[in-house]
């Protein structure tokens, strides 16, 4: 359904998003978020014939890393067709049959009915039923109100994110002394009524990150940037998550998505990984989606050192 921009959301009975993560994190004793992405030209030969690759492709990852996974984080880009969005609605429904959560990377906000519109991707009925999703603050606290009003859902908020071009405007510093990515931090911590918003960090920034936790020690981060773009896993950990009351574990996700879901590439040996020209034997294509789940359990691993 459709929400009017005050109306709170929240679903009788339902937990809140970071309580449900919360009980995620313990569960599996794992803050890894896997970026389910997809790339068509990276899919291996072997699911190509499959009616929808792309699907076929997320089923044989969840099976292979949800016992490592406190979150699956699909972006949106990589399923904006019509066969792609069959696909997301698939994942989706399976990752909640295995009991985790799904956090879509939108980047979505706008105004009026366009907003109300994207954040209807958090409803059960007629949106896509995702637990949580990525927004951008730039055009202020009413393009984010639908998203805000979910109360049960999570709702990230752009603030320093891992790419190099990142610092072009979010390290621009404000008239108060303060750079851009310091002010969303202090607006996201007002915008937080529900107690359902966090913040996106990149792991490539760990200053940066230390300095937000100073600044809003109650926010979860997602952390992106630790696989293939080496990030700094230690204080992507001792930065990234937030203590939740009521709770023995702290929150947070530090996310890997090309580094886990394209492991099998190399699953082979030397020169012999099942890629997306292969056509795969069965033994091959086992071993491909095994490299999966070991390369999100060595992360697990990793991240637990620091927690």
């Amino acid at each position: 359904m459709t929400t009017d921009s005050n109306a709170d959301t929240t679903t009788a009975g339902s937990a809140a998003f970071f309580d449900r993560l919360a009980d995620r994190i313990a569960a599996v004793d794992s803050v890894v978020s896997v970026g389910l992405d997809p790339d068509p030209n990276r899919i291996p030969a072997f699911l190509t014939d499959a009616d929808l690759p792309r699907w076929a492709f997320n089923r044989r990852i969840i099976d292979a890393t949800h016992e490592h996974a406190a979150c699956y984080k699909p972006n949106a880009a990589f399923y904006e067709d019509p066969d792609g969005w069959r696909a997301l609605r698939e994942t989706i429904a399976y990752a909640h049959g295995k009991d985790v959560p799904v956090l879509l990377d939108a980047k979505r906000a706008d105004i009026g009915n366009t907003t109300r519109r994207y954040a209807s991707a958090l409803d059960d009925t007629d949106g896509l039923g995702v637990d949580a999703i990525t927004v951008n603050p730039y055009m202020g606290r009413d393009s984010l109100q639908p998203f805000l009003d979910h109360a049960d859902a999570g709702v990230f908020v752009l603030c320093r994110t891992s790419n190099p071009g990142g610092s072009d405007l979010q390290d621009l510093e404000l008239a108060s002394g303060e750079p851009v990515y310091e002010r969303i931090a202090a607006l996201a911590d007002l915008w937080n009524d529900h107690g359902n918003v966090g913040l996106v960090v990149g792991a490539t920034a760990p200053a940066e990150l230390e300095t937000l936790r100073e600044s809003v020690p109650d926010l979860p981060f997602l952390v992106p940037g630790v696989g293939a773009q080496g990030g700094d896993a230690e204080a992507a950990v001792e930065h990234g998550l937030a203590a939740r009351p009521g709770h023995d574990v702290d929150v947070g996700l530090v996310n890997s998505s090309r580094g886990i879901i394209f492991a099998g590439e190399d699953a082979g040996g030397t020169g012999g990984g099942v890629g997306a020209g292969s056509a795969g034997r069965p033994d091959e294509e086992a071993a491909y989606f095994r490299a999966a789940g070991e390369s999100a359990k060595r992360l697990k691993r990793r991240l637990n050192q620091h927690r």
